[in-house]
């Protein structure tokens, strides 16, 4: 099963995604976890490009084709590989992501950012999305918090993008059954738990 987490920067995704992963493997779950963008070698260096700050000059055309294909790699390098191993697969972000991002935050054309992630990631469709939703100024105040990090080149973008991808993500939550939204703002643990009660739902359908 592929299992994807999606949000804004500073929603607490990557929290949860390690929660995850400790609750597999507690069950003994054959288990991988990777990042996007990264998760394999070419992956990994696409990444270095995307966020590297200095790199203000970027178009969004570029990025939009950038970021999908590090994800085209990742699907069949490491992604489609392992399901046919019967591994747990979760992902911090996928195809979502630009769909969010680049379509609504970049303000691309929708129906092109659509059509490149389904040729990006093929067969490997999600079989649950958690989107854990926050308010934009929730972002700002987490972002304040963590002076000791250096954002990296999205993480900088301004507060009206975020309303914008935000918007996104709200959109495809209403029209995508596979994604479950999750308030942000509840507590770890409480997150957790839905996240948990949600699977244990799919694999039951499964």
């Amino acid at each position: 099963m592929l299992i994807t987490f999606e949000g804004l920067d500073f929603c607490g995704k990557s929290t949860q995604v390690q929660l995850l992963e400790n609750y597999f493997k507690k069950q003994n779950k054959k288990i991988i976890v990777i990042r996007e963008p990264g998760g394999t070698q070419i992956s990994e260096k696409i990444r270095k490009i995307l966020l590297d700050r200095n790199h203000s000059e970027m178009k969004d055309e570029t990025e939009v084709l950038l970021f999908s294909a590090s994800r085209a790699q990742l699907v069949r390098e490491v992604i489609l590989p392992a399901l046919k191993e019967n591994y747990f697969v979760i992902s911090d972000r996928f195809h979502d992501s630009s769909i969010a991002y680049q379509s609504f935050g970049r303000e691309l054309n929708f129906d092109f950012v659509v059509q490149l992630q389904k040729f990006a990631i093929g067969e490997a469709i999600p079989a649950i999305t958690f989107f854990i939703d926050i308010p934009v100024e929730e972002v700002a105040k987490r972002m304040s918090k963590v002076k000791h990090i250096e954002l990296d080149r999205i993480e900088t973008s301004r507060l009206d993008f975020y309303e914008r991808v935000r918007k996104g993500y709200l959109y495809l939550a209403e029209n995508e059954k596979r994604i479950k939204l999750i308030d942000g703002t509840l507590s770890i643990e409480e997150i957790h738990m839905q996240i948990i009660s949600e699977i244990e739902k799919q694999l039951e359908r499964n």
